[in-house]
């Protein structure tokens, strides 16, 4: 028996939770060295160079700069993000004439993810420009681009709250959806077309594939997603934490900057601890989104 809408977006809502708090506890130090290459890529030879020297400056404690805000963003993002992407699964199924249980295509499964991106990318920007504003912070007052440093959530928000107002917390929104939308439909459509050859090479259900080949399968979704939209994550992450120093310019100006004085290659700045991080956090996010979403649709089962 399938369980009642509410309640099915209840589990969805829950089990993205799920996935998001794994993902943060998985990549948490990677993710800190990409926002610090990323928007300063001058500072650090490279990535091992910029988590050594991170390290050194700050301690251990420097490299989980941001967990916080960084889980409540990714567990936000993941419950608005999977609850959507049940609700626009229905929507397509509804205008495809399919019944409420068919199941889609995977290339079907891509659009509803891409769609779902923009809801969740509404609760994601504030929690996500507080963490990279405090992954960077120790580079901005080193670098001489502001005076004193905050290196608490709490004071990062009332910096934000009394310098920019409720709006500030959005800076960088439209950066945001511009890497979610095709970010997303290349991650669920990689994950669940990596899924469908394991089922097919295992001869058992898409649900049955076992764990190292969900992993597997998040991961290689994930990498999918970077390769895609690096580019715009790090015009993004640029703008949230430079936006300290004052207004910043829009999406294309600042991506059209950063191209025409620091060359292409910055754009790409911080890409290898996003590669060596997407397959374990993103494998931990799927992990626990499937088998946490397994366990709770079971208790609706005949």
């Amino acid at each position: 028996m399938a369980p009642h809408p509410v309640v099915q977006a209840i589990i969805d809502l829950s089990a993205g939770a799920v996935g998001g708090a794994a993902c943060v506890f998985s990549g948490q130090p990677l993710d800190t060295a990409k926002v610090k290459m990323q928007t300063f890529p001058k500072m650090y030879r490279g990535f091992i160079h910029c988590v050594v020297s991170t390290y050194r400056q700050v301690g251990l404690r420097g490299l989980y700069q941001g967990t916080t805000p960084a889980l409540m963003a990714n567990i936000a993002e993941n419950s608005v993000l999977f609850m959507s992407y049940g609700f626009c699964q229905q929507v397509i199924r509804i205008s495809a004439g399919l019944h409420s249980e068919a199941v889609l295509s995977d290339m079907q499964k891509a659009c509803a993810g891409s769609v779902a991106s923009i809801f969740s990318s509404l609760v994601l920007c504030p929690t996500e420009l507080v963490k990279c504003r405090l992954q960077a912070m120790y580079e901005m007052e080193a670098s001489g681009k502001i005076a004193k440093s905050h290196n608490t959530v709490w004071s990062v928000v009332k910096s934000i709250m009394r310098n920019e107002g409720p709006q500030g917390f959005f800076q960088g929104l439209t950066t945001t959806i511009a890497r979610e939308v095709p970010g997303y439909f290349c991650f669920f459509g990689a994950y669940e077309l990596c899924r469908t050859a394991f089922s097919d090479y295992m001869k058992c259900d898409k649900d049955d594939i076992g764990v190292a080949a969900i992993v597997f399968s998040g991961g290689f979704g994930g990498a999918c997603l970077w390769l895609v939209v690096y580019p715009m994550d790090c015009v993004k992450s640029r703008i949230q934490v430079m936006s300290m120093t004052g207004r910043q310019a829009g999406f294309f100006k600042t991506f059209m900057t950063i191209a025409r004085t620091e060359g292409t290659r910055a754009l790409y700045s911080g890409l290898t601890p996003t590669m060596v991080r997407t397959f374990p956090a993103n494998g931990a996010l799927f992990l626990g989104y499937e088998v946490s979403r397994k366990l709770m649709m079971k208790q609706f089962d005949d």
